[in-house]
């Protein structure tokens, strides 16, 4: 019968050291030891030691040591994963301690991308914070889609649904583009009364078709438009923020969701009869995080803020 707390039939050699196998995380993260000691507040030197000594314990080399920086060998790759999915089971064991009883409390990241955040979310914030002071809130503004399931985020607001199976989600709202241009715009160029009067007109368009942010977002190029004659933009833009100011100084026109103009900004609704292909917005968030408070009341104050008309 054993008398240890090891597993029958184990070799008898210690567990790893869990200091240097954070070490170890960082630096894969990193890169370098250099970034990686600045991000753990240690000297280049006790990461160096912490990571030789890691490896003589394993007897293994874990890094390819180059000029340029480090990369991982087939053993540092094994060790990263695992060391990577204990790191995210910790972050989830203690966000989830960390909340107390009676009020939702600790760290909240959220994504959306960048337009929506800054335009829609951003401004909301007050209020939630002010709800829930206890919350420690990151925004995380990215059109590119972070990994949930990798905790680079606690939710996200996405503009299509989730392909992952193990992502809860829930429609918050839905999103119209419209068709606007500056004042300045319409009086040299004039005003567009019908959907093809856009081929004799100056479009600005989103520039990264491999990245969109919304579906269909450059439906302006194709609306009324000829297969003969197929529309050139005048200028393309990787961000939905940077074609509002392109609009709003005479560029061109183009196409943004009813978010992104308050009513007292000088543009003018072009073709008002037109709308691009609707978007929904949903509210996502691992299953594993279900019980979240923290994302709970988050979930209810946007539902509260849609269901109000403040969208």
């Amino acid at each position: 019968m054993p008398t240890s707390g090891r597993p029958p039939g184990s070799p008898n050699r210690p567990l790893m050291d869990w200091d240097k196998l954070r070490v170890f995380h960082a630096v894969a993260e990193a890169g370098s030891f250099t970034h990686a000691g600045e991000m753990l507040n240690l000297s280049q030197s006790a990461v160096s030691r912490q990571i030789g000594a890691l490896e003589e314990s394993l007897r293994v080399p874990l890094f390819h040591r180059h000029a340029r920086g480090l990369i991982l060998t087939e053993q540092g790759e094994l060790l990263y994963d695992t060391a990577r999915d204990v790191v995210h089971k910790l972050a989830m064991a203690e966000a989830m301690l960390s909340e107390s009883k009676d009020r939702p409390r600790g760290p909240l990241t959220v994504t959306t991308t960048v337009a929506f955040g800054s335009a829609w979310l951003t401004p909301r914030m007050r209020e939630f914070l002010e709800l829930y002071p206890e919350i420690d809130l990151t925004l995380a503004l990215d059109d590119a889609e972070l990994d949930l399931g990798m905790r680079e985020a606690d939710v996200a607001i996405r503009m299509s649904p989730p392909r992952q199976a193990d992502l809860i989600q829930r429609p918050l709202l839905t999103l119209k583009s419209e068709i606007f241009a500056s004042h300045d715009y319409i009086q040299k160029y004039g005003k567009p009364e019908k959907a093809e009067d856009l081929d004799n007109h100056r479009i600005v368009v989103y520039g990264d078709t491999g990245n969109l942010p919304v579906p269909h977002i450059n439906w302006l190029l194709e609306i009324g438009a000829s297969p003969e004659r197929p529309r050139r933009p005048v200028l393309r833009v990787n961000n939905i923020y940077g074609i509002y100011r392109a609009i709003r100084s005479g560029v061109g026109i183009g196409s943004l969701g009813g978010y992104m103009v308050p009513p007292d900004a000088p543009f003018v609704r072009i073709l008002p009869e037109l709308s691009g292909p609707p978007v929904q917005a949903y509210f996502v968030y691992p299953e594993e995080l279900r019980h979240s408070k923290r994302i709970a009341v988050l979930r209810d104050f946007l539902v509260r803020q849609v269901a109000e008309g403040k969208s």
